[in-house]
């Protein structure tokens, strides 16, 4: 049951139709094979594979795997769960040109909205903000770069892929109290009154 539609903003329209016109098979199949990276089967299954490797760790490294697959199935559920709602066209549709130069058509013609990959991404790039700078810095541009062949690829509009990256951080943010709190903390101390 559709809510709403979602109408594509003049900028994102643009966007599209100058990927449509300087894209070339090379390039389409480049961000196809880059897309993966974030595909919800791919990190569902990393994210598992992690949280049984760290059942035999410290409980720092459990909390944070936990963390990761939680995080992992929520992001992995709540896009179907608005795709089901928003009703919007993919821009890969609207476009002959792009398809004369090898843009391919992905999934469900009116599911553009959000981009799923890019709530994976967004959550990933949150998660991120618990590591050092080095690989903060790393896992956050490649974040992007995955969801940006979206766009690249005429999946999404620019704004599904902005408005899933944000939801991404939302949900990764709301849930980071959940699962990363130690469960036996230590009672705080009471504040002495003056």
């Amino acid at each position: 049951m559709t809510l709403a539609t979602v109408k594509p903003t003049r900028i994102d329209i643009a966007i599209a139709n100058e990927i449509a016109d300087h894209t070339n098979s090379k390039l389409e199949q480049t961000a196809q094979a880059l897309t993966w990276g974030a595909d919800e089967h791919v990190l569902l299954a990393l994210a598992a594979a992690a949280w049984l490797y760290t059942r035999a760790r410290p409980a720092d490294e459990r909390r944070a795997a936990n963390h990761i697959l939680v995080v992992s199935v929520a992001t992995a559920v709540l896009p179907h769960i608005l795709k089901s709602a928003f009703d919007q066209l993919r821009p890969d549709r609207l476009t002959v040109r792009g398809h004369w130069r090898g843009v391919p058509f992905s999934g469900q013609s009116r599911d553009a909205f959000p981009s799923g990959h890019a709530v994976h991404m967004g959550a990933l790039a949150s998660a991120a903000g618990l590591l050092p700078p080095v690989p903060r810095r790393l896992i956050r541009a490649t974040a992007a770069a995955l969801s940006l062949s979206r766009v690249a690829l005429l999946a999404h509009w620019a704004s599904d892929v902005a408005a899933g990256f944000a939801l991404g951080v939302f949900v990764e943010r709301m849930l980071r109290p959940l699962t990363l709190t130690p469960l036996h903390r230590k009672p705080s101390k009471p504040r002495a009154r003056p």
